[in-house]
């Protein structure tokens, strides 16, 4: 029988290996594997560490890089929204 803490465990490796080979965001982690935010935050932050904690440190560089770059993304995303709505009222 497949124990349910390994289950965990494997779920925490691959969404952790995900976040470094893709410097992916916990947005789009979990998107991607259909589990909450939520749920991709718990495991990467508190139940990664007990797993492997130089996993743990690549996944917190990707992290903080995330971070440093989110207020760039915000001002792509908005850019983009007011210039589709002026293309569409023409």
């Amino acid at each position: 029988m497949y124990d349910h803490r390994k289950m965990i465990e494997d779920r925490v490796e691959r969404l952790a290996e995900y976040v470094v080979a893709n410097k992916a965001t916990v947005r789009q982690t979990a998107e991607k594997f259909g589990y909450s935010k939520s749920t991709v935050h718990k495991d990467l932050t508190e139940r990664l560490p007990q797993h492997s904690i130089m996993l743990y440190q690549e996944v917190r560089k990707v992290a903080q890089q995330n971070k440093a770059e989110r207020h760039l993304r915000g001002g792509i995303a908005t850019r983009k929204k007011f210039k589709e709505m002026k293309e569409m009222s023409l």
